[in-house]
């Protein structure tokens, strides 16, 4: 894994050199087990904003900094299972699947980036969170980036993992093109979980969120997190280019940029053992106090 510091980057320990994982058959059961414990992953529910919440939920309830693990916009809680599997040493992990996605209840319509990270806040308020290391993958990125802006208070350490989207390509048909692209060279076993979550989201919810994905200029509130940041993507994802990884850390003014080598957008899934080595050195000055 490489670390190329962004702007403001805090000087400090290059987080182990760790091959991408796999994705096979044992972690496809994992991700398709809820809402029935596995590994030690629980789920629950709650009433959040009006909505039947599903969250699932694991790691060590004494350890550090709660983690949050934030979806993208055709999923849900199930493909960040194997990270919040690695990362069940660090801390308490809590993974929520978003309004009308996973096992969450589906509102009429789909929200847009700032309506996600009002729901995100009244749920971190519900569950009595905060502040919290808070990891978005893709669109949850943009999520994440949000609340990050508009809530210092709830987060004291933003995870941008493969965050959409590049400027470069900021259109439905451009992203689509990417994640086409992206398809061969992810994990074939992760097929059958996008198969579940877009049949629980459904296909114009999924279509909707890309709409308001492509429209929400990410860069605005990059500007403004004073979290220390960590932007991690694959080094072969075509959805977030060298490019746009690079830049969107240098917009955040303390923030590292890390390439895993081998792997595509899907990084927090495939590799969850480097995601989970680069969070723990981000999180290493609160986990020595």
């Amino acid at each position: 894994m490489t670390l190329r510091p962004g702007r403001g980057a805090a000087p400090g320990r290059v987080p182990r050199p760790t091959s991408p994982g796999r994705f096979g058959a044992a972690e496809l059961r994992l991700a398709l087990a809820a809402p029935q414990p596995a590994a030690g992953l629980t789920s629950e529910f709650r009433l959040v904003d009006g909505l039947r919440t599903h969250t699932r939920r694991g790691g060590d309830p004494g350890g550090g900094p709660a983690l949050v693990l934030v979806h993208g916009l055709a999923v849900s809680h199930r493909y960040l299972t194997p990270l919040a599997r690695e990362l069940a040493g660090t801390g308490p992990v809590y993974l929520p699947d978003l309004p009308g996605f996973g096992l969450t209840e589906r509102p009429a319509g789909a929200y847009d980036v700032p309506r996600h990270a009002a729901f995100l806040a009244a749920w971190l308020t519900a569950y009595r969170l905060g502040p919290v290391c808070l990891l978005g993958h893709s669109f949850g990125a943009e999520v994440a980036a949000a609340l990050a802006a508009r809530r210092p208070d709830l987060v004291g350490a933003l995870v941008l993992a493969a965050p959409t989207s590049d400027p470069a390509a900021r259109s439905r048909r451009a992203q689509i093109g990417r994640w086409l692209v992206d398809t061969a060279r992810e994990a074939g076993l992760q097929a059958p979980l996008l198969a579940r979550d877009v049949w629980d989201a459904r296909p114009w919810r999924v279509f909707a969120t890309l709409s308001h994905s492509v429209r929400n200029r990410v860069e605005a509130d990059l500007a403004r997190v004073a979290a220390p940041t960590l932007v991690i993507t694959g080094a072969r994802d075509p959805v977030v280019p060298p490019g746009w990884r690079e830049q969107a850390a240098r917009l955040v003014p303390n923030a590292r940029a890390v390439a895993v080598p081998g792997a595509a957008h899907n990084v927090a899934t495939t590799a969850p053992g480097p995601v989970a080595d680069a969070i723990r050195h981000l999180l290493a000055p609160a986990l020595e106090r």
